[in-house]
C-alpha cells in the first residue's frame, strides 16, 4: 500500500512498503508528479534513478521506503529527489564487472545527476540527487 505523506505545490512525498511492487509504483507516481509540474522532460531519467535507489533499498534494508521530490523554485533550476530507508549504513559505490547483473545503480546516479550524496536520518539514511531542469 502506498502512503502519500505530504503533497504540496512544490513538494511531493510518498512512502512504500519494502515489497517488489514498490519500484514500479515509485516510477509511476514520480512520472505523474513531474508531468503535473510540467517537468515531463525529466520523467525518464528521474524514474530510472528513483528505480535504482528504491531497488537498492529493497535489497539492503527492511521497512518503509520514502521518496520525495522538491520542485525547483528559482536559479539554479534543479529538481531535488530523495530516497530514504531505515538502514543507517551509507550505500557503497562499486565497480561492476561487464557480466554483473547489478552494481551500477549508484554509478548511474553519479553520472546522470548534477550532484548527489547521502545523509543520516533519525532512523536510517537518505540518498539524494539533483537534476538540472532544461530551459
Amino acid at each position: 500500500m502506498i502512503g502519500v505523506i505530504d503533497t504540496g505545490d512544490d513538494c511531493a512525498e510518498w512512502t512504500f512498503p519494502a515489497e517488489p511492487d514498490a519500484v514500479r509504483t515509485a516510477r509511476a507516481v514520480v512520472r505523474t508528479r513531474l508531468r503535473d509540474w510540467g517537468l515531463d522532460t525529466l520523467g525518464d531519467i528521474t524514474a530510472l534513478l528513483v528505480s535504482e535507489l528504491v531497488t537498492n533499498a529493497l535489497r539492503h534494508a527492511t521497512g518503509p521506503i520514502g521518496v520525495r521530490l522538491v520542485r525547483p523554485d528559482g536559479p539554479p533550476r534543479t529538481l531535488l529527489v530523495e530516497v530514504s530507508d531505515p538502514l543507517p549504513d551509507p550505500p557503497r559505490e562499486r565497480a561492476a564487472e561487464l557480466d554483473d547483473e547489478s552494481g551500477r545503480g549508484l554509478q548511474l546516479v553519479a553520472f546522470s545527476s548534477r550532484a548527489w550524496g547521502t545523509r543520516p536520518g533519525e532512523a536510517g539514511k537518505t540518498v539524494w540527487f539533483e537534476l538540472a531542469v532544461p530551459g
